[in-house]
């Protein structure tokens, strides 16, 4: 198990060390959300078994959604593997749309059972899910039932929680009260967009949800909540050091006696202790904390680098930085990190001195793979430097990990469908025009229209290559198996999605890889496609030719990387911005109504040109130079 920054979940308190003071839940912060779920799945089996000894029901509370799914597999290995018994186990989900199928996959129902119920030994009278097809007139009368039986169990023994980005748990939204139980309630508009990729569009998420209460979650003995992920990183700070409100229902748990947040580093990022290290204790002035440091000083005074003072230092908690350099040294050292990692040439400069640059000056022309989760990835998010790449006269290659076709929308595909009947009609085409006509929110695509939306993201990746000058036998579709199962829950990262990927790169042998690093949601398609890439590199290690290899990281569409972390940032002109523009815009699919359109309205161009904007003109503010926009990149160096 990898090193932990804190390693007993439950006993440790609040507050015992000097770095904690802001905080007021208790939480413990692990490597990854791998590692933080088996700790957590360990903790509940114990509790299962101790109630056995006892001949005693244990009665658990459960979540949903993307952040107990480890929990919950980690749990039924322990059940197939290690003789772990569910039968004296009684459940209680926290919450169900209204309406809602049992049988709609986007149920929790279905969810629980897909992950959980129907893997282990659990008696199906002791599951408990509320039901999302009562009656407007019986629901009153069906949430003081389901309260009734907590209690007539003696409550809860252990609530498994998540956290959204409105502060909620369970569906328990602002302005739910301290004493509130189970109940139907509105969803908050952020909610529904957070559920939107789910349910293929924030029109097909339902408005109404049936969610336990405050109170009903407070009343459990023990309570443990997941947060994984960057994007939860902003929720997490307020909800552990703010104060208790019921604008951020999640606060309420800083009233819990047994309560414990479980997260991996993006969670807890935001953290005092972790964002600004140097308010709350004496610091180890690595120069990656350094450098963290004054980019934060800079923001925070809106000064440039080189304007820093002795008393900028002093009067914002880093007078003992000030022991080990002075400041004339450390804003110079600062700003001349920076400046190297600006390189108009992300494929390395030709016949220079490369001592100071990003990458390497030989060999001068390189090979080069851009691996891209999705179709568009790769334009979106670095598409000014894939065409400085091809233009500097580099062997590039870029290798699309999924087929994407899930993110096509039905009257996309129809549309082909119909206009290939038209040209040539054929029994094929009007079989797939029927199959989408006949959907329901119950049902997935056949294999033929998923293929048919697998070749519109092709077709559409092939136009933007072209007009960036790609060969079309430098484009390769790897169609990774663990996406290909026609609905939003993918399988597991597998043996045979990690042979494709060994392979492309033992035929290229590059010199750089481009892959993108979002790692906010640990079971999100650009996080599984990383993991792939990474355990690729891992096996290829005894390769003569992989030492000369460079992995270098992209951000997404959603997230940019610190300016401390940038290790190379290409600048782009106008006419280059121009240039990324037209390329995404070759995704026409994902251009208008776009179905995993997340919290931002904005199209995906509109997005990209804004966080590259945004990453010059930090670096201007910081004293240098102005250019109209900037990619930005972070090297993976292997162990």
């Amino acid at each position: 198990m990898a090193a932990r920054i804190k390693t007993d979940i439950r006993y440790k308190p609040v507050g015992q060390f000097e770095e904690t003071r802001f905080e007021k839940i208790h939480n413990v912060i692990f490597e990854n959300s791998n590692d933080a779920s088996i700790e957590v799945a360990e903790e509940i089996a114990k509790l299962i078994r101790r109630k056995q000894l006892s001949d005693e029901m244990c009665v658990l509370g459960l979540a949903t959604g993307s952040s107990p799914i480890r929990v919950y597999e980690e749990l039924v290995r322990m059940h197939q593997e290690e003789g772990l018994s569910f039968e004296n186990v009684v459940t209680f989900n926290l919450d169900e749309y209204l309406p809602m199928d049992k049988e709609n996959t986007q149920s929790y129902h279905y969810f629980m059972h897909e992950h959980l119920f129907n893997h282990v030994d659990i008696l199906p009278e002791n599951v408990h899910i509320p039901d999302g097809k009562v009656s407007n007139e019986k629901v009153v009368d069906y949430c003081l039932s389901y309260e009734k039986k907590i209690k007539d169990f003696g409550g809860l023994d252990f609530q498994l929680l998540g956290i959204g980005r409105t502060g909620h748990i369970g569906f328990n939204e602002p302005g739910s009260h301290y004493n509130s139980g189970t109940r139907v309630i509105t969803l908050d508009h952020i909610t529904r967009v957070d559920a939107a990729p789910a349910f293929l569009g924030i029109d097909n998420v339902p408005r109404k949800a049936i969610t336990m209460g405050i109170a009903t979650v407070l009343g459990a003995k023990r309570i443990v909540l997941l947060g994984w992920g960057q994007n939860k990183a902003e929720i997490i700070k307020n909800t552990v050091e703010g104060e208790i409100s019921s604008q951020v229902p999640a606060t309420y748990l800083q009233s819990h006696k047994n309560c414990t947040f479980v997260l991996d580093i993006g969670a807890g990022s935001e953290l005092t202790r972790n964002r600004t290290p140097w308010i709350v204790k004496p610091c180890e002035w690595t120069e990656e904390l350094t450098a963290k440091a004054i980019v934060w000083l800079c923001t925070k005074l809106g000064k440039t680098i080189l304007s820093l003072t002795d008393k900028d230092y002093n009067d914002n908690g880093m007078a003992d930085l000030l022991m080990i350099h002075d400041s004339y040294d450390l804003n110079i050292k600062m700003f001349n990190r920076l400046q190297h990692t600006i390189t108009g040439w992300p494929g390395g400069k030709p016949n220079a001195d490369d001592t100071n640059r990003p990458e390497r000056a030989t060999p001068i022309k390189k090979r080069v793979i851009i691996f891209s989760p999705h179709p568009d990835d790769d334009v979106i998010s670095m598409g000014g430097t894939f065409d400085r790449l091809i233009e500097q006269g580099h062997e590039v290659h870029v290798a699309y990990q999924t087929s994407g076709n899930i993110a096509v929308s039905d009257a996309d595909a129809r549309k082909y469908a119909e206009i290939a009947k038209r040209i040539a009609p054929s029994e094929e085409a009007q079989a797939i025009i029927d199959s989408i006509k006949a959907k329901t929110e119950s049902s997935f695509d056949s294999s033929e229209v998923r293929k048919l939306k697998g070749n519109i993201r092709r077709g559409e990746s092939y136009e933007a290559t072209r007009y960036l000058g790609l060969a079309d036998g430098n484009v390769h579709f790897l169609d990774l198996p663990f996406y290909e199962t026609g609905t939003i829950k993918k399988n597991n990262l597998s043996e045979e999605d990690i042979a494709i990927i060994v392979n492309i790169i033992q035929d290229i042998k590059p010199h750089q890889i481009f892959a993108a690093g979002d790692l906010a949601d640990p079971h999100g398609t650009h996080r599984v496609c990383l993991d792939a890439v990474f355990e690729a590199m891992k096996q290829l290690k005894s390769e003569s030719w992989i030492k000369d290899c460079w992995l270098w990281l992209y951000r997404g569409a959603w997230h940019e990387w610190d300016i401390n972390e940038i290790e190379m940032a290409v600048p782009m002109s106008p006419g280059q911005v121009l240039r990324k523009r037209n390329a995404i815009f070759a995704h026409q699919s994902q251009k208008d109504g776009v179905m995993f359109q997340g919290d931002d309205t904005r199209e995906f161009w509109m997005r990209a040109e804004e966080r590259n904007r945004d990453t010059a003109r930090r670096y201007n503010e910081l004293g240098l130079s102005d250019y109209a926009a900037m990619e930005a990149f972070v090297r993976h160096k292997f162990d």
